[in-house]
């Protein structure tokens, strides 16, 4: 006798055997969990097929497939500004099989936009990957506005208060926010105008019914090209390539910057693992040439940083644009 009660020997041998009998399946479960990926990841965005998110998007995405060794999948889900792409990550499980791409106006306006509603809280909702690239906007004008400079542009505003109009892509947009941003710092009182799209808020630029519109080079350059718009600045800390004889805004107004800038996030919750990983298969992507070509082509300029750093950018953008929302009041429906 070895002076164990022989009940308890009993549940001891049970114990022993229902755990032995667990044992591979938690090894299983575990083993999955620790191959990464194990599964096609999904690479989430909030407009159409054909932007330049998008067009980047696909050409990253066999990049990192090949790294990864699984399918990298592209799923456009337009709509409300991009809102209804981020609350369909949000809710994805906390895996890294699930990326948010999104720019500027998807993971730092919208919360400003749309305070309260699901995936709006970025820090509790989300996990930074990378800040992957940075497209600045242009000013044009039409050429029958009377000024050659963004000074004199302030200036004709200042003489006309209320009576100059710019347009936008659309209510809320970054494009509509830089406008409003120009308004607060050069103290002026120009009245925007809301378009369904770049389109036809340059159509109605160039037939004169609005005087300015800020947007991305890709959407004015032909129009610049041709005489039919004039660009007066261009917004990010640096003159354009595309554009190196037109001054940035900042030469004028030193705090005046907007940068549409395109990052990945994935959900709140996923391993620093995977994170890790994904945020290097991301800048070894962007370092590939012909990736680099094409981005230059569409005016972008590649970065690739780290978690930490994308972070620290999201965090004082969310301020940024939260403080030009709250003060002009911008209200979505």
């Amino acid at each position: 006798m070895n002076g164990r009660h022989p009940l308890a020997q009993r549940t001891t041998r049970r114990t022993f055997m229902v755990g032995a009998a667990a044992a591979p399946l938690i090894a299983s479960r575990s083993f999955a969990q620790s191959v990464f990926p194990s599964r096609p990841i999904r690479i989430v965005i909030g407009f159409p097929p054909g932007g330049g998110i998008d067009i980047l998007a696909r050409l990253i995405a066999p990049k990192m497939s090949a790294k990864l060794g699984q399918p990298l999948i592209v799923e456009n889900r337009p709509g409300v500004n991009g809102l209804i792409a981020t609350q369909g990550v949000a809710q994805s499980e906390p895996d890294g099989h699930t990326i948010f791409f999104g720019t500027t106006g998807n993971l730092a306006v919208n919360p400003a936009l749309y305070p309260g509603k699901p995936g709006m809280n970025m820090e509790r909702d989300f996990m930074p990957l990378s800040h992957v690239a940075s497209l600045s906007f242009v000013l044009v004008v039409n050429p029958s506005v009377e000024a050659k400079s963004l000074k004199e542009l302030i200036e004709l505003v200042k003489a006309k208060p209320g009576q100059m109009f710019f347009g936008s892509s659309g209510n809320g947009g970054l494009p509509h926010l830089s406008g409003e941003l120009l308004n607060l710092q050069a103290g002026i009182h120009a009245t925007h105008v809301a378009y369904r799209g770049s389109a036809p808020a340059i159509t109605d630029l160039i037939g004169g019914q609005v005087q300015y519109v800020f947007d991305a080079l890709a959407v004015a350059q032909s129009h610049i090209e041709s005489g039919k718009l004039r660009a007066l600045v261009t917004t990010g800390p640096k003159r354009m390539a595309a554009l190196p004889d037109v001054p940035i805004a900042k030469d004028t107004l030193p705090d005046f910057e907007v940068v549409n800038w395109y990052g990945m996030s994935v959900r709140a919750g996923t391993s620093a693992e995977i994170v890790t990983r994904l945020s290097a298969e991301v800048a070894a992507a962007l370092r590939q040439p012909d990736v680099a070509e094409r981005a230059a082509a569409l005016g972008l300029e590649l970065v690739g940083s780290t978690p930490e750093q994308f972070g620290a950018l999201q965090r004082s953008e969310i301020v940024k644009w939260g403080n030009v929302v709250r003060t002009v009041k911008i209200q979505m429906e």
